[in-house]
């Protein structure tokens, strides 16, 4: 199905990132990873991912707090493939505390990494996408697109914003043979989630075993997180010709929290 386009998946090297890559190699996209981590890991992560799957595989180290660095990744990848067929904006970061003892830094880090930097790859894979007539943006939101949760305002903001993004520039490009989505997860037992838990523990007084069973999984009717795998079949489902009339969406993939 994504034989010999060339996949982005920004934040890729671990986590829901890397499960998406995988994901769209196994189908035999070319892929760009992007993100950080010890170089020899990744390097071996990149080799082994191309030797698998029998496609190439490229790494970028952008820094996706910095334009320029974000318009060189993306120039240096349509200049090797052509174009940047799938885009995927998966790269982010959290910090939980309250509002008024957040520090700007944090605010400012994570509207810059979750938010403007969908903003900065679009912009830049855009036109090769439009040159081709065909291409697919995926924008890795959260249910916090669509919900809120107390001592997380700047990733609640983020997210939303990436909604607001994705629609809008879903309506720009709708003639265009290129359609833009958000996949919105619940709680996925990645290393970000990992992270956040034991501020969240601080941040509530309670412990790290009350945060995932009262916390997390308290929002998801089903109990259960959702796999990396999950939402990796729904991005590559979103890049076919069976879902070339989805686009302007922010779809939940939540265990279904956003239903209550």
């Amino acid at each position: 199905m994504l034989k010999g386009k060339a996949a982005l998946v920004t934040g890729s090297t671990s986590g829901i990132g890397l499960g998406i890559a995988r994901a769209f190699a196994a189908q035999g996209a070319n892929i760009i990873l992007n993100g950080f981590g010890d170089a020899a890991q990744i390097e071996a992560l990149r080799s082994a991912l191309a030797s698998e799957m029998k496609v190439e595989v490229s790494y970028s180290s952008a820094d996706m707090r910095n334009p320029a660095a974000i318009e060189e990744m993306i120039s240096g990848a349509v200049a090797r493939f052509g174009a940047v067929d799938v885009l995927v904006n998966n790269a982010g970061i959290q910090h939980v505390a309250p509002v008024d003892e957040f520090p700007i830094d944090k605010w400012d880090a994570i509207i810059g990494i979750n938010l403007s930097s969908s903003f900065h790859t679009i912009r830049a894979a855009l036109p090769a996408m439009k040159a081709k007539k065909w291409g697919r943006i995926i924008n890795i939101a959260s249910a916090h697109a669509l919900v809120a949760s107390p001592f997380k305002s700047a990733y609640v903001a983020a997210k939303h914003g990436v909604a607001g993004l994705t629609k809008a520039v879903a309506l720009e490009v709708a003639e265009q043979g290129i359609t833009v989505n958000a996949i919105c997860p619940g709680y996925v037992l990645t290393p970000l989630v990992q992270n956040q838990i034991p501020d969240t523990a601080r941040a509530r007084g309670i412990t790290e075993a009350e945060v995932v069973k009262n916390v997390l999984l308290a929002a998801q009717p089903t109990k259960q997180f959702v796999t990396v795998e999950q939402v990796a079949a729904l991005a590559v489902f979103l890049t076919g010709d069976a879902a070339a009339s989805i686009t302007g969406a922010v779809m939940p993939i939540d265990g279904g929290w956003t239903a209550h």
